[in-house]
């Protein structure tokens, strides 16, 4: 729960959270996407990394403060490496910011996802999506991880490359989608191999959580399922690695 000062501070939209680890905070500065307060860096942090966070915080006039390495430690359970950046809370977009986006490339295709709660998952989730091409990504406001430290740690910072968008209700949302033209691709077992799919664009592809899958309500709007071609008799693979094959996949035979 907030304390008093920290809810003055939601209330003017400045500094609600904080930033670990040399990758996060080097995307966080390269980005721009979030105002950087100031970054905390151990005297005893060096390195590539750390000499480039100090030169792109001086050129953007970031305060940086030189800490003994135990201030960092307060911090038990995160892998801090030396580095805490004090950053805004994390800008989510509207769906129809999303839709622009997508619907005005050659190929659009956004990622919705449907029940993923390990903040571990999002977060390489997120990360699959920078790398494949992914427009944006579309997250429940509940049953659902959200942007925190331990998503942008596993992202490795790719969370400041993408544009993020909470919806209330993803059933409504994918019936808002379909208006504007996009078809929804279900990924789950289903009779359409991944790698013999012509993916129409622009494209959703709905990931949902490896223990139960994509909502039943949600999986009855898709246009189709598709599936991953396996030779072993397996039950799933983690959704995260899921995702990175099928989205290398829709990129390898779609694009």
């Amino acid at each position: 729960m907030y304390n008093y000062n920290e809810r003055q501070l939601a209330i003017r939209g400045e500094i609600l959270d904080k930033l670990f680890g040399r990758n996060s905070v080097l995307e966080a500065l390269k980005s721009g996407t979030r105002t950087i307060n100031k970054i905390l860096i151990s005297k005893t942090a060096h390195g590539r990394s750390i000499s480039e966070i100090i030169r792109l915080a001086k050129n953007k006039g970031i305060v940086i403060n030189s800490v003994p390495p135990e201030k960092l430690d307060k911090f038990e359970n995160e892998n801090t490496q030396g580095v805490v950046a004090e950053v805004s809370a994390t800008d989510y977009v509207e769906l129809e910011d999303l839709i622009d986006i997508a619907k005005n490339k050659e190929n659009g295709l956004l990622l919705l996802l449907d029940g993923i709660e390990d903040p571990h998952n999002l977060g390489a989730i997120i990360r699959n999506a920078v790398c494949f091409g992914v427009d944006g990504i579309i997250i429940p406001k509940w049953r659902s991880a959200t942007v925190n430290e331990t998503v942008e740690r596993t992202s490795a910072g790719a969370v400041e490359h993408i544009k993020i968008a909470r919806v209330t209700n993803s059933s409504q949302a994918i019936l808002k989608l379909k208006e504007e033209g996009f078809w929804i691709l279900g990924a789950e077992n289903g009779n359409r191999k991944i790698n013999e799919t012509k993916v129409p664009f622009p494209a959703v592809l709905v990931m949902g959580s490896e223990g139960f899958g994509i909502h039943q309500k949600i999986k009855e709007k898709c246009d189709f399922i598709i599936t991953i071609p396996q030779k072993n008799t397996i039950s799933s693979l983690n959704v995260s690695c899921a995702s990175a094959v099928i989205l290398y996949s829709i990129q390898l035979f779609n694009r």
